[in-house]
């Protein structure tokens, strides 16, 4: 159910996920490989298996900023927003 890796404790700090704007926790779980479905995201999420900054969270569409750190099933990631540059024209 819930991808293989080791906690942030046991490891260091948490492996950084580059994404383009605000996400939303459901998807921000999938990109980050911490499930596989959008269903499973639901599933964990509801059951309060997801940690956002240590704190609990059941709102599949929470937004996350940069920085934040999601954990799942003792693996963790942390948001990173990349910049992208504005489209020439």
């Amino acid at each position: 159910m819930v991808a293989a890796g080791g906690s942030a404790a046991a490891t260091g700090p948490p492996d950084g996920v580059s994404v383009e704007s605000a996400i939303t926790l459901g998807r921000f779980l999938k990109v980050a490989g911490l499930v596989s479905t959008g269903g499973e995201a639901k599933q964990v999420i509801a059951a309060g298996l997801v940690k956002v900054n240590g704190e609990s969270e059941t709102r599949r569409g929470h937004k996350l900023a940069s920085g934040d750190v999601v954990e799942v099933g003792g693996s963790a990631r942390r948001v990173a927003t990349r910049q992208v540059p504005p489209s020439e024209g």
